[in-house]
């Protein structure tokens, strides 16, 4: 069986990405750093729409943390793999340069970057060798695309993700997996509701916030067979804020 993986899935984009993807036949495996009670919210949603699922915890700054839970998974399902890979997890620690500490700068990237790096090149090496291949969607963000003050890490770690997804694109596509980046402008989450909306929807064409399930339907079509063409790309969905 095929399955696919969300990481940070228990709120915000990471929920809808794992509900639009169950609802369109995936078995999903959400993860989550230490919102269990959250995480198995979206697990019960999913089963009572008859969906499957199954939670995976694992903090994805730490490379010995995803080495052993995806081991782990892996032992406990010796004949199922990961056919869509959606790097969600993220974290905001803004602050302006000056004022900005080691851990704010390192804690950021670690989550955001350095986990994409882990968990991707784990799964690679299941995904690789299957002749349909699978499907790796970066979460990125109009913070990586043009940059946000206050923002120099997660601009610095999205921008990453971009450059990444354009390389690693070309490094599998001869394998059949495709490789591409989302980069939601302003959406209506926990990560958002700190942020002066009223002022930030002036700037917006559409006037308002996107929502988390307009994202995840993005996600949910570049993770299908109808996307098989699409490989190395950046998908704007900011409402025309940025393009």
């Amino acid at each position: 069986m095929k399955y696919a993986l969300v990481t940070g899935a228990s709120r915000g984009i990471g929920k809808a990405v794992a509900l639009r993807l169950a609802a369109v036949g995936w078995p999903v495996v959400i993860n989550f750093l230490s919102n269990k009670e959250a995480a198995q919210q979206v697990a019960d949603e999913i089963a009572a729409n008859g969906g499957v699922a199954e939670l995976l915890p694992f903090d994805t700054s730490d490379p010995k943390a995803i080495e052993d839970a995806l081991e782990g998974w892996e032992a406990a399902h010796p004949e199922d793999w990961f056919g869509v890979l959606v790097n969600n997890a993220g974290i905001r620690r803004d602050n302006a340069m000056f004022m900005m500490s080691d851990d704010d700068w390192h804690s950021v990237l670690d989550t955001t970057l350095n986990g994409y790096f882990y968990i991707t090149r784990h799964l690679l090496k299941h995904m690789m060798p299957r002749k349909r291949g699978g499907r790796i969607i970066n979460m990125a963000s109009l913070s990586g695309v043009k940059g946000l003050p206050g923002q120099a890490n997660y601009s610095a770690a999205k921008a990453a993700i971009i450059g990444a997804t354009k390389s690693l694109a070309q490094e599998v596509g001869p394998r059949n997996i495709t490789v591409n980046a989302v980069a939601p402008g302003f959406i209506e989450t926990d990560m958002t509701k700190d942020l002066p909306v009223d002022d930030l929807k002036k700037m917006i064409p559409t006037g308002r916030f996107g929502k988390p399930e307009e994202v995840a339907a993005l996600v949910a079509f570049l993770a299908s067979d109808e996307a098989a063409y699409i490989t190395g790309e950046v998908i704007n969905i900011n409402g025309g804020l940025y393009t």
